[in-house]
Order: structure tokens, then sequence, then C-alpha cells
């Protein structure tokens, strides 16, 4: 079942939202394995907690037993942690990985356009990052493998019927074959 916190049983402050003991806004509704809500009350998929601060290396294999688990989504919120907690000068790669994943999670809904231009946009940020300089296997990330990945799956959305993906079968091997 979704996370909740002692302000949902009063989900929704004056202003109609959901509130996280701070009082800062928070959805509290469950959610299924691709991040979309369900209905208060139904059982959900647990959810990834949020500000988590993990070592680069424990951030890659939450992310990939996500992905392998077809949750893209989850995938992209460690990559966020990640993005968020990271060295500025890793930003880039991180958030271009939490874009391959949501690119993924919509090709998984069936959200065509979405799922291309995320997947797209993610490649493109980890490549630009990488051509700065800063390597092609940072904290063992296979990334020309993973950007040629986001970029094939990409193609295969657009040659399709507009078919949902299946998004443990398309799961990226974020540290290549091996």
């Amino acid at each position: 079942m979704g996370t909740t916190d002692s302000t949902s049983t009063d989900r929704a402050g004056a202003a109609g939202r959901d509130r996280d003991s701070e009082g800062r806004a928070r959805n509290a509704r469950p959610r299924d394995g691709l991040g979309r809500p369900l209905p208060y009350g139904e059982e959900g998929v647990p959810r990834q907690p949020e500000g988590v601060v993990r070592r680069p290396e424990e951030s890659v294999a939450e992310a990939q037993r996500l992905l392998d688990e077809g949750k893209p989504f989850h995938a992209h919120e460690v990559f966020e942690d990640a993005w968020k907690s990271g060295p500025g000068e890793e930003r880039e790669l991180w958030r271009g990985l939490a874009q391959m994943a949501v690119g993924l999670t919509h090709a998984a809904r069936g959200n065509v356009t979405g799922g291309t231009r995320l997947l797209r946009r993610g490649a493109g940020a980890a490549e630009a990052w990488a051509e700065a300089g800063t390597g092609s296997r940072p904290h063992g990330i296979d990334l020309p493998g993973v950007i040629a990945w986001a970029r094939e799956v990409a193609a295969e959305i657009e040659r399709g019927e507009g078919a949902p993906v299946d998004p443990a079968a398309r799961a990226p091997r974020l540290r290549g074959s091996a």
C-alpha cells in the first residue's frame, strides 16, 4: 500500500491538497507500478521514499532493481534523488538517466509522444555530459550502451502501433550485459 502520513486522514487541507507533516503539498494517493494515481483506499505499490541520499553505486543498483521489476517511474525517483543530492558536475548525468526512466514510464503507459521525447531528451543529456570529458562509465554505468538503448526504444515505439511497451522486458542494463 502507498505510504501515507498522519495527514492522510485529513487528506486535503484548506487548499484542497494532500499535505505532509510540515505542510508541504504531497499526494498521498496510492500509485500503481507505473506511478499512476489510484483511488484513495485502493492497494498500490510501495512508493520510493523521497530525498534519500545514496552512494552513486547504491543509486545505480536500486534503479536497476526497480527497472528489472518493471517500475521505471520508481527508478526515475531514485535517479532524481541522485540528481538533487549529488555533486553539481554529475547533475546532468542523473537528470538524463531520470528522463530516460520517465520516457520508459510513458512508453509503458502507451504515451508514444511523451515516451519518445523523454527517451531522446535523456539520451541527449547523458551524451552531452559524457562529451564534456566526464567519461563513459561513471559509477560503472555503461553510458554509451544506455544512450543507444534509449534511442533504440524510441525508434521502436515510433515504428509500432502505439502499443504500450513492457517496461521490464525493455529495461536497460545500466552496467551493460555483464
